[in-house]
């Protein structure tokens, strides 16, 4: 399918999917990119139609989308440069370095796309899997730059969901001494989004649409179905 082709106009309110307007009123902290681009993307990612390989590629790039916005508070400084007409000042980059940090193994589809905006971040991994009768995350895996402790720390998966897998890892970050982090996700359920900011009130979320439920095996609902799986074609 490709993303450019035609898409339905969409009503201005869908069934199960929050407003950009309904999020900002009643959960705080939390950013819906609701740009036009990203919206066509996630509309091509929900449906079952999509191949693995568009899959991935609309991930990617909704990645890239989304880490501008996320990155849009980063501090910067002024420093002299000379062009090849005249000197001037011009701003750049400063304050705490970088670490995109994927909870696997879903995030990683965003974590190429992000790269090539962020060259210079380092990247760390934390392994979670959700029991499938608690819904609750099991470590088994977490390896981080040496330095993470002094680095600003972006989160990222596809999917909240319960909010429980996206707890544990920055509950584990920040045994790590991280202090300043944001999540970042492509759906995310309003009951994960309320678990996540009553856990971790300070950490900014960026997410591309909200999703008003999950269903008994705790998906969210529509949803786009299991991420790793349509990233990785394993089901």
């Amino acid at each position: 399918m490709n993303d450019m082709s035609a898409v339905p106009a969409v009503p201005d309110a869908v069934p199960g999917v929050a407003s950009r307007d309904d999020n900002a009123a009643g959960m705080p902290g939390v950013l819906v990119v609701d740009h036009p681009l990203v919206q066509h993307k996630v509309t091509l990612v929900r449906s079952e139609e999509t191949t693995t390989d568009n899959f991935r590629r609309l991930v990617r790039e909704i990645s890239q989308l989304l880490t501008y916005e996320a990155t849009r508070d980063l501090a910067m400084e002024t420093i002299s440069i000379r062009t090849p007409i005249a000197p001037t000042q011009s701003r750049i980059l400063s304050g705490k370095k970088l670490c995109l940090v994927s909870i696997l193994r879903a995030g990683n589809g965003f974590i190429d796309g992000m790269l090539e905006l962020l060259p210079a971040a380092r990247v760390g991994h934390i392994g979670l899997y959700r029991d499938p009768e608690t819904l609750e995350p099991i470590e088994y895996y977490f390896k981080m730059p040496e330095d993470i402790h002094e680095r600003m720390v972006i989160v990222v998966d596809p999917m909240l969901a319960t909010g429980n897998s996206a707890i544990a890892a920055l509950n584990r970050l920040k045994e790590a001494g991280v202090t300043t982090m944001k999540y970042v996700c492509l759906i995310a359920s309003r009951p994960g989004l309320r678990a996540l900011r009553a856990a971790h009130p300070e950490v900014g979320i960026v997410t591309a649409a909200i999703d008003e439920t999950l269903n008994e095996h705790g998906y969210i609902v529509p949803g786009l179905g299991d991420a790793g799986d349509r990233l990785y074609g394993t089901r």
